[in-house]
């Protein structure tokens, strides 16, 4: 434990002072977009962060124990996906700079609303901004799991308390720092991400699998990838891909980026940046499938693998590193989903509202939203199943955002948006419980197919409506 603690204090005099000397949380653009001046590295290493870093690891290394390649196929999607928002970074950012734009949720009301006072335009921004902070709930709350994993085994403490420990971090770091904090956190944290990666999980993977050989133990479904099926396979990049281009934290970075250049730059190498580790994390959890026993629980893979391949001083390093990774992805999905929540509810550009009550009513928000994850962290800690309806539940938004980027007069299908969003979100919901509750007749996994499908339909079918009328 004194390992622990050591690294611990390291880790917290350096992102304090690091917090204190470059934040200016009183500056409104600083704190929601980092003043729209973010360079190509920092942009990149807070993109790595997030998708590679915190939960999205643990997530993969759990996946890799519990279904082999099958976790790869997301990463394989991933670059497909940074590939097409690489196309649409630039105008995202132009629009953005030019329409004082913070948020991806705010993007689709300045498109299909325009901020116009009606009932319509309070139940439509309602809607974009409710149905993205649901889905970023389960991504916070994966993060909140990992934590407590970690720090219930490091400290012999209960899940519960551990959980609540980790809540009650990623909040106060998060009301505190805002976006620059964020990024500035991120960049150390995937450098600790890369030690750990070269020190521990490489040398450790070759070594339990005698360097790879010894997969071929493993049932064929875990090498080729369909232990979810087929079709979740094939669908990854088809279905899949687009979410990117309709990830809010992903917009906060594009919209934080110097300019539209930079804004292309990042997006490319990022997503080529990312695959590397989705191939690595799944063979973690594949290679503790090999060495100890089934059953295990797939949220304890990544400290169990790290127990036996650290010395004591190693173990507190790469535990605190991974805690640091978590923090990095939970303070990221923390702060964006109080921002749209400010924006789009409570109304702060509406009214004549200090930059002061803004601050402090987004950080009110950030303490909520944090509970309300730590809540279902408590009550659904399956990491796994977590991650993958957060980060699949958001492709009912990527029909309503190509139309939205690509044609310029899209206020006149505003119905036809919402009709697209609700109906996909149901969907998407409605086959994710049936597969929870009849895995044998339906994965849950798959559950954002027939939701893209749908919300790609009925947005067709209000577009033809709509032009038939005029």
């Amino acid at each position: 434990m004194n390992w622990f603690i050591f690294w611990i204090i390291i880790y917290l005099i350096v992102i304090i002072y690091l917090t204190i000397r470059h934040v200016k949380s009183t500056d409104l653009e600083n704190y929601l977009v980092n003043n729209r001046k973010t360079r190509t590295l920092p942009l990149v290493f807070t993109i790595l962060a997030t998708f590679v870093g915190g939960g999205t690891s643990f997530g993969l290394m759990a996946m890799g124990y519990e279904s082999g390649f099958a976790a790869v196929g997301i990463g394989v999607a991933y670059v497909i996906g940074f590939f097409i928002l690489a196309y649409f970074a630039p105008r995202i950012r132009r629009f953005g700079a030019n329409n004082n734009i913070y948020s991806f949720p705010q993007f689709l009301n300045e498109k299909y609303i325009k901020n116009q006072n009606s009932s319509f335009s309070k139940l439509f921004s309602s809607t974009v901004s409710g149905v993205n902070i649901f889905i970023f709930f389960f991504l916070l709350a994966a993060q909140f799991v990992a934590m407590a994993s970690l720090l219930r085994f490091s400290f012999d403490i209960g899940f519960q308390t551990a959980a609540v420990i980790s809540c009650l971090v990623v909040i106060s770091y998060t009301a505190f720092a805002g976006l620059s904090g964020v990024i500035i956190t991120d960049m150390i944290q995937f450098v600790v991400i890369l030690i750990m990666i070269f020190l521990i999980f490489i040398p450790g993977v070759l070594a339990d699998t005698v360097s790879l050989q010894s997969l071929s133990e493993l049932p064929k479904e875990m090498l080729n990838g369909t232990s979810y099926g087929i079709v979740f396979l094939l669908a990854l990049p088809v279905f899949f891909a687009p979410s990117v281009i309709v990830r809010m934290d992903i917009w906060q970075r594009i919209l934080a980026s110097r300019n539209e250049k930079t804004a292309k730059r990042v997006s490319i190498i990022s997503g080529l940046g990312m695959l590397p580790f989705y191939f690595l994390f799944p063979l973690v959890g594949m290679a503790i499938k090999i060495t100890m026993q089934d059953g295990l629980d797939p949220k304890d893979i990544p400290y169990l693998f790290l127990d036996k391949h650290c010395t004591t001083g190693l173990l507190g390093f790469a535990v605190v590193g991974l805690l640091s990774a978590l923090m990095s992805s939970g303070d990221s999905f923390l702060n964006i989903i109080s921002i749209s929540a400010v924006k789009d509810f409570i109304g702060w550009k509406k009214h004549k509202t200090s930059k002061k009550q803004i601050q402090k009513r987004i950080r009110i928000t950030t303490f909520i939203f944090g509970i309300i994850a730590l809540l279902m962290a408590l009550n659904f800690p399956k990491i796994v199943d977590l991650m993958v309806i957060g980060l699949a539940t958001i492709v009912i938004f990527v029909p309503v955002t190509f139309l939205a980027l690509i044609k310029k007069d899209v206020i006149k299908y505003k119905k036809a948006a919402l009709s697209s969003i609700l109906s996909g979100f149901f969907v998407n919901l409605g086959f994710f419980i049936y597969g929870i509750v009849s895995p044998e007749q339906f994965q849950a996994k798959s559950s954002f197919i027939p939701g893209f499908i749908i919300a790609l339909i009925v947005l067709l079918i209000g577009i033809s409506i709509k032009k038939k009328k005029t």
